[in-house]
C-alpha cells in the first residue's frame, strides 16, 4: 500500500488500526463472493505484524478461513511495549499503559479467545533467538488456546536454532505437542493443505 503515500497508512494508526484488519476481511469476503474460492478453501498467512494481522483474523472472523498461520507475531497487546523491540512500535499501535488500552484491548488477539468459539486450524511459529518480536507472544497465544479447549485445532513450533523470523537452522525443534516433530515446512503445508489451497500471505 505504499503507492497511496503516508496519509494512507497514517489512517490506520492506533485507535484506527481495525480499519486495516476490516479491509482484510472485505477482500476475502469479495474473493468468495467472486466464486475465485470457498471459505473452507481460503488460508492466510503472517509474521511479525502480519501475524497481528491474520492473529485478529482468527480471534475476530474465525469463520472465513479455512486455516491460519500465524508467524513471529505479536498477540499480547497488553504487554508489548516491555517486550524486547516493543517499544518502538508505540506510534504504530499506541501505549497500553495509558487511556489507549481502551481500544488496543479490541485488537489483542491474546485477549480476545473465546472458548465457546470453533477456530480453524492454526499454526503458531516462532523462534527462541528473535531479538525483536519476543516469542512469549506466540507461547501464550497457543497456551491459552489449549486451555481454551481447542488443543486438536492448535499447533506450535519453536525454531530454538533460528534468529529472526522464526527460520535458521533446521535442527531447530517443535514444542507443547510432541506430535508435530517435523520440519516447519511439512507443518505448514499441513495446516495450508487441510482445506486451503488458496492462500492469503501477509509479512
Amino acid at each position: 500500500g505504499g503507492e497511496f503515500g503516508p496519509a494512507w497508512h497514517q489512517a490506520a494508526l492506533k485507535a484506527n488500526r481495525q480499519r486495516a484488519y476490516d479491509d482484510f476481511y472485505a477482500v476475502a469476503e469479495q474473493l468468495v463472493a467472486d466464486g475465485v474460492t470457498k471459505r473452507e478453501r481460503l488460508g492466510i498467512r503472517g509474521g511479525s505484524n502480519g501475524g497481528l494481522l491474520v492473529g485478529n483474523a482468527l480471534v475476530q472472523r474465525p469463520e472465513l478461513w479455512g486455516a491460519v498461520v500465524c508467524s513471529v507475531p505479536l498477540l499480547d497487546m497488553r504487554r508489548y511495549h516491555i517486550l524486547l523491540a516493543g517499544a518502538s512500535w508505540m506510534a504504530e499501535y499506541g501505549d497500553p499503559d495509558t487511556a489507549d488500552w481502551s481500544y488496543l484491548q479490541a485488537y489483542s488477539p491474546y485477549h480476545r479467545v473465546d472458548p465457546s468459539v470453533a477456530y480453524p486450524p492454526v499454526l503458531f511459529t516462532t523462534s527462541t533467538k528473535d531479538d525483536r518480536v519476543h516469542p512469549a507472544h506466540a507461547r501464550k497465544m497457543v497456551k491459552r488456546m489449549l486451555e481454551s479447549g481447542k488443543g486438536e485445532t492448535s499447533h506450535y513450533y519453536e525454531n530454538i536454532e533460528g534468529t529472526r523470523g522464526g527460520r535458521g537452522q533446521q535442527a531447530g525443534r517443535i514444542h507443547v505437542d510432541p506430535r508435530l516433530q517435523v520440519p516447519l515446512e511439512h507443518l505448514e503445508q499441513a495446516v495450508m493443505r487441510s482445506k486451503a489451497p488458496v492462500a492469503v500471505a501477509l509479512r
